[in-house]
């Protein structure tokens, strides 16, 4: 008898349906014919804390300095702590242990992570018995059937567990010492992982480009025609300019150059999971981890294939399907407009069986239908109709458009004037999705450069005529000065952060590491997996390494001194990425697991002395006020302000508590913010702007004498901490 173990309850109850629709739910598993379908919780098996480990001396509670480095040479594990696991992991053990079971079958998730789950239940179990892999990418009775008959011995999956096992001891073993190392050091809590720590790293760098940006003003001239516009580079000094400006406007223009050019858009790829991510993040605001979440469910409501997925396309094997989820209007109705659709939809497309490694894109199941969309939730709807939208923008037609681009010089000068329209002839894939009413641009067109490449020269150059031609003489009708500034570039948000996570080569300089980075057949470009990403981001907030401001991910003191105290090898994107690479290559049996291990311990074994070698005395905490985060400089002292309780105050600030039970200054300036005004409640976010010289304006001040509502801007004061300006110039 067969015993199958998948990953949770509501996949087993899939499987067991499938296998048997007669199937009988038991004590902790269901009878499907002649198999039992069981389930695990989750990771039930873990690595072992510290205090595991007795016979070493950093297993005590106590962390000391001279037990560094942190490296056992044989792993223990441990069931899980978590509520219900420690049962769980019993009932399969018995499972595992009767003499008619002679047969395991591993339906945990097809990928690294799931893998991991059922070896280590096995493992840990001193379980011999022969296994089978259960490899099935949707919960549809079908595709389970499919795969039931396709099933492989496990023995096949040796790279993929390894490249598992050898991610969580590496996991373990760098955040365990550079955590270590590095709160010692600094006598601060300092957490620090191995993809953790460079996607921070990632962000500051940004922060830090945008607060170091010194904004250039530059000068363009626009020469305004018969209903369109051409437009100068820029200069340095707007008396250039103006004289540029005079000549344009009494002078001529000689058209060097008028190309119409008619421009055919393929259809974009089908969705991996962090192109979904992204999208639902530019799409919706929602976070990464929102979306995984609601992809989740889907997956196992059977309404979606499934979802840690990174490949973009499907094999020859599943063009059958994706045909039958075109017939009809069933995935139209409630979903797409049906005039935008393709006459004639390109399925091929969609397909590339060299890029497919173990799951295909996400896709829609044929469970799926408008009755269904009820019982979702706002996410699950938002999710899944994206889904939908992209599999028909996918088969659809191009998206043809005709780009004009005109150049003119102007008599008498060396200027040369650009002009540009880009304008739709047939809207193809593009008109799927609905067009959004501020910008009149489909939704997910609205931003077709990463956020970080956008200009302010961005604008519509009005409508060219279509006689228009080389050597044509034109004539401006008037020609204006229009000053500009540099930008800094944009922060980021969970979209381009995920982007940034997947092509870590753009942060790479050596050429070969760059160039395997960017092997997209390998799916080995970033850091993190599609799977983990999502929980990193959450993990770096929860953190309070990083906040959210709307939709920007921006890093806070806390994170960027992290970054400045971290060992190179922690932050460096390159090393983190070219370990990813290692890990996908194992999964292929292309890299030993010893090499990677002990590379690991070796950059572990370094790690003090690299720490100590950069050690900053002035961001270690020695007790006092000091070691705290600092929210700016003191008015009255140029001290850092920092948080105690419910005011912010100057570090040097002391006090005493006298006879009667108050409290009194001691010593310190005595600067001091209190944490509410006329009933607004500050921010840290608010004092840090404030004490940066600014005067944010804020809402929701609440009058004692009247009881009215009213705005003001917040300054800085030296002798009463904060005070209030209002537009009419009035103080209070």
């Amino acid at each position: 008898m067969k015993l199958v173990i998948a990953e949770k309850h509501s996949v087993a109850q899939a499987i067991a349906k499938a296998l048997d629709p007669h199937s009988t739910g038991k004590d902790g598993y269901i009878q499907a014919g002649d198999a039992i379908v069981s389930w695990a919780q989750g990771h039930l098996v873990d690595l072992a804390t510290p205090d595991q480990y007795e016979d070493e001396p950093w297993h005590e509670a106590k962390w000391r300095w001279e037990d560094l480095p942190i490296s056992p040479m044989t792993f223990k594990w441990q069931v899980s702590q978590d509520k219900g696991a420690g049962t769980r992991y019993r009932q399969l053990v018995t499972l595992i242990n009767r003499n008619d079971v002679d047969t395991l079958v591993n339906a945990c998730d097809p990928d690294r992570e799931g893998e991991a789950i059922f070896r280590r239940i096995i493992g840990h179990a001193h379980v011999t018995k022969p296994a089978l892999r259960l490899w099935v990418a949707s919960l549809e009775e079908d595709a389970i059937q499919d795969a039931w008959a396709r099933m492989k011995p496990e023995s096949e999956y040796d790279g993929l567990a390894a490249a598992a096992d050898c991610r969580a001891k590496a996991d373990w073993l760098v955040g365990m010492n550079a955590t270590r190392v590095h709160t010692l050091l600094y006598r601060r809590r300092l957490t620090m992982g191995r993809v953790q720590t460079p996607t921070l790293s990632m962000i500051v760098e940004r922060d830090r480009a945008i607060s170091g940006h010194k904004p250039e003003k530059y000068w363009t001239v626009r020469a305004l025609m018969d209903g369109w516009t051409l437009v100068s580079g820029h200069y340095d000094n707007p008396d250039q300019a103006e004289t540029v400006a005079g000549k344009a406007k009494t002078g001529a223009f000689t058209v060097t150059k008028a190309e119409r050019k008619t421009v055919n858009d393929r259809p974009p790829h089908l969705y991996d999971l962090t192109g979904l991510q992204k999208d639902m993040s530019r799409l919706h605001g929602m976070t990464a981890a929102a979306t995984l979440s609601a992809l989740q469910h889907l997956y196992e409501m059977k309404l979606a294939t499934y979802p840690r997925t990174d490949s973009q396309y499907i094999t020859h094997d599943d063009l059958d399907t994706l045909r039958r989820l075109t017939e009809g209007d069933r995935l139209v109705d409630g979903f797409v407009d049906p005039t935008v659709l393709s006459a004639k939809p390109r399925p091929e497309l969609t397909v590339n069986d060299q890029k497919v490694a173990g799951h295909t894109a996400i896709l829609p199941t044929m469970s799926l239908d408008r009755s269904k969309l009820d019982e979702l939730s706002q996410d699950e709807r938002l999710v899944v109709t994206r889904i939908v939208r992209r599999m028909w923008e996918a088969i659809g037609d191009d998206h043809k458009h005709l780009k004009t681009t005109v150049k003119a010089t102007l008599d008498g000068t060396s200027e040369e004037f650009t002009a540009g329209t880009d304008v739709t002839i047939e809207p193809g894939w593009k008109g799927i999705e609905p067009k959004n009413r501020k910008t009149d641009k489909p939704e997910d067109q609205k931003t077709d450069k990463p956020e970080d490449q956008k200009t302010d020269e961005e604008e519509p150059a009005g409508t060219i005529p279509d006689t228009l031609a080389q050597g044509d003489r034109l004539h401006a009708i008037d020609a204006r000065v229009k000053e500009g500034e540099t930008k800094p570039p944009a922060p980021f948000t969970e979209a381009t952060l995920l982007a940034a996570m997947e092509h870590a080569s753009r942060y790479v300089d050596d050429k070969d590491l760059k160039a395997a980075l960017d092997d997209d057949v390998s799916h080995s470009g970033g850091i993190g997996t599609p799977a983990t990403r999502a929980d990193i981001i959450e993990k770096l907030v929860s953190s309070k390494y990083v906040e959210r401001r709307g939709k920007q991910l921006r890093s806070t003191d806390e994170g960027r001194l992290l970054v400045h105290v971290a060992a190179p090898e922690l932050t460096n994107v390159a090393t983190t990425a070219e370990w990813e690479r290692m890990l996908s290559d194992m999964e292929h049996g292309d890299t030993d697991a010893d090499i990677f291990m002990g590379m690991i311990r070796g950059m572990i074994a370094d790690l003090p002395a690299q720490a100590k070698t950069r050690f900053d005395p002035q961001c270690k905490n020695d007790g006092t006020a000091a070691g705290r985060e600092s929210f700016g400089p003191c008015p009255r002292c140029g001290k850092p302000v920092v948080k105690t309780g419910h005011l912010w105050q100057c570090s040097t600030n002391r006090h005493r508590k006298t006879e009667d039970g108050k409290w009194e200054l001691a010593s310190g300036c005595g600067y001091t913010i209190h944490d509410t005004i006329s009933g607004k409640k500050l921010t840290d976010q608010l004092i840090r702007k404030i004490l940066a010289g600014g005067s944010p304006k804020v809402t929701g001040f609440v009058s004692r004498r009247t009881g009215r509502g009213f705005e003001a801007k917040l300054a800085a004061d030296k002798e009463r901490g904060i005070r209030m300006i209002f537009d009419q110039g009035g103080k209070r």
